[in-house]
């Protein structure tokens, strides 16, 4: 058998290497280092150490728009956790059993949406949603609910849940895969044991089925955490820069966008933006350490 070198080892990686350092490990460190300048009124800039995330965290002009984002934030995150995760186990438990006819279709069709640009998405959903021209109150009519059709998007406490529905119906199929395929992964000699014991198929999926996958629930909940506080392109591309209603959709990927490149009246700062773009890497990196360091470990002794 012939021995790999290291050198071998070294040219292999060194290519990916070399792209994953251009591309993200050096703007991401030019990005920390930029949150410790200032710029003045000439354009110059000024080393700072921490004042603009002094500025940031408690000057009310900056701090006012900075907890809402991050307030909205969380809000959003909490709504893919009771909602799309659930579903996708759901959707993944079923098409995971025996005998269910056209599964592979079903994947398909359930997945398809994730595959789709967000631009498009929001475009049709506001369509859909629109008082005007849309055909959500009409549907809500067949059923006899015409009554509580709304402006979802254009009321502000009804705003941000709609987006994160509709961001929850897009992506739903992402942890439905993941899951779906631990759950298949699941070998048959163990359900068979149970089933030959006598347990229902409830009992089987509560007692062997859950416990086995929960490395990948674990994984999928980090997942949507990273992705929900990454998120910029659905609130965007329904309700623009300013995340309306009255920053009511406001999340902390439009509120970057504003802070670093500007809107309307509010001047672009890229100091001050890349202080929010580095307390953003902040929160996702202490949720990651949290869960490596707080779940993932007592997770391990589910793993088969």
């Amino acid at each position: 058998m012939n021995r790999v070198s290291p050198w071998q080892v070294a040219a292999f990686l060194l290519p990916a290497l070399a792209i994953y350092t251009v591309f993200s490990a050096l703007p991401l460190i030019d990005t920390l280092r930029l949150g410790l300048y200032v710029t003045d009124d000439s354009g110059a800039r000024h080393f700072a150490g921490l004042a603009n995330f002094h500025t940031l965290l408690t000057d009310p002009r900056w701090s006012a728009g900075f907890w809402n984002a991050m307030r909205n934030n969380v809000e959003f995150f909490l709504i893919h956790m009771a909602a799309q995760n659930p579903i996708g186990l759901l959707l993944a438990a079923l098409l995971s059993l025996r005998g269910v006819k056209g599964a592979g279709a079903y994947r398909t069709v359930l997945f398809l949406p994730t595959l789709l640009s967000v631009v498009i998405i929001g475009f049709v959903w506001q369509l859909i949603l629109s008082p005007l021209w849309g055909v959500a109150e009409t549907m809500l009519g067949w059923v006899g609910l015409q009554g509580w059709f709304r402006p979802w998007l254009g009321e502000e406490g009804s705003a941000l849940v709609t987006l994160s529905l509709v961001s929850v119906w897009q992506f739903v199929g992402i942890p439905m895969m993941l899951i779906y395929a631990a759950l298949i992964a699941i070998p048959e000699e163990i359900v068979e044991a149970a089933v030959v014991d006598g347990a229902s198929p409830w009992r089987v999926f509560w007692s062997i089925r859950l416990p086995l996958i929960l490395p990948t629930l674990g994984l999928v909940t980090i997942l949507t955490f990273v992705a929900n506080f990454n998120a910029f392109d659905l609130v965007y591309a329904v309700k623009g820069a300013v995340a309306g209603p009255n920053y009511s959709t406001d999340i902390l990927g439009t509120f970057f966008y504003r802070t670093f490149f500007g809107y309307q009246s509010q001047v672009g700062s890229p100091t001050m933006g890349a202080a929010v773009a580095t307390l953003m890497f902040g929160v996702i990196l202490s949720g990651v350490a949290v869960y490596f360091y707080a779940v993932q470990r007592r997770l391990q002794r589910y793993t088969f």
